[in-house]
């Protein structure tokens, strides 16, 4: 399924985001948990630059979807990185005004590692959300690397800190999780 998507702009300070009058939704999480990658899936082809390599997506990265009914922000990852220590306080900076003052951010997706669950930076970003009363949805990648026996240890471990909340198993190998995170991102939208 090919979903209208164009990058728009790349912002690397927040002056650069574009005004805030379309809805947004926002990829967070650490690096190399696969960002990147869940937007060119969704939307069935490459219009984000994905890498193996930690640290690849430096700015907010904005692109159009379905004609620019809304937006979807791909952002810099926090974590393990080669890059500076100046870098990747650059990045948090970028993460934290963007959170802070898009007035039009309507769902935010926290994506974890399956093979990881929740690391403590991840937490911190989960409390920050929930503090600040913005909605998210949780979306565990790579879900494709697990047996059905580390699937749900995965899954314990992942809900223990999110008992109740949405979660979504993906995998851009085999497609699984598509659909709901669709599903998920228009709901949110159309209410």
């Amino acid at each position: 399924m090919a979903v209208a998507a164009e990058f728009m702009l790349s912002a690397p300070r927040p002056e650069h985001f574009p005004k805030p009058d379309t809805p947004e939704v926002a990829l967070l999480g650490r690096s190399n948990v696969g960002k990147s990658t869940l937007l060119n899936t969704l939307v069935g082809r490459k219009v984000a630059f994905s890498s193996n390599t930690p640290g690849r997506t430096q700015a907010a990265n904005f692109y159009r979807v379905e004609g620019g009914s809304f937006r979807v922000v791909d952002l810099p990852g926090y974590g393990y990185a080669k890059v500076s220590r100046e870098t990747v306080e650059g990045w948090k900076q970028i993460v934290e005004s963007y959170l802070l003052s898009r007035s039009c951010l309507a769902l935010g997706i926290l994506l974890l590692d399956s093979r990881r669950a929740w690391m403590e930076s991840d937490l911190l970003l989960k409390e920050w959300l929930e503090f600040h009363q913005r909605r998210y949805v949780v979306v565990a990648t790579k879900v494709d690397k697990l047996n059905q026996k580390e699937r749900n240890q995965s899954q314990r471990a992942i809900r223990e800190q999110y008992p109740s909340g949405e979660l979504i198993w993906f995998s851009a190998v085999t497609g699984q999780g598509v659909k709901e995170v669709w599903q998920t991102i228009w709901k949110t939208l159309n209410q």
